[in-house]
């Protein structure tokens, strides 16, 4: 079974998070699908490049989610989120890409 890569899972997870939040007006259901998704990227970074790698990108996107909320009240909450999810997905793939 193929897998799904990392950047993307990291991606999808910021911006689905905060679409279900949205959309759903659930707070805590936008951040079940944040932290699965975090989870799915997280073992998939420690399988690719070890513990120290997931930790790393772990808690950058942990820094994402905290990020985009002064970073809407600047630039809108679609952009902040688009923005923070593709810096996270650069992270992932620019760390992961060599081991993967």
């Amino acid at each position: 079974m193929p897998r799904t890569p990392s950047p993307l899972i990291a991606a999808a997870g910021l911006v689905g998070g905060y679409a279900v939040a949205r959309w759903t007006k659930k707070r805590a259901l936008g951040g079940v699908v944040l932290a699965v998704a975090g989870g799915v990227a997280a073992r998939e970074w420690q399988r690719v490049g070890g513990g120290k790698v997931a930790a790393g990108l772990g808690g950058a996107y942990v820094a994402a989610f905290a990020g985009s909320h002064p970073l809407a009240k600047k630039i809108g909450a679609w952009p902040a989120v688009f923005s923070v999810a593709g810096g996270m997905a650069a992270a992932s793939w620019a760390v992961t890409r060599k081991a993967g």
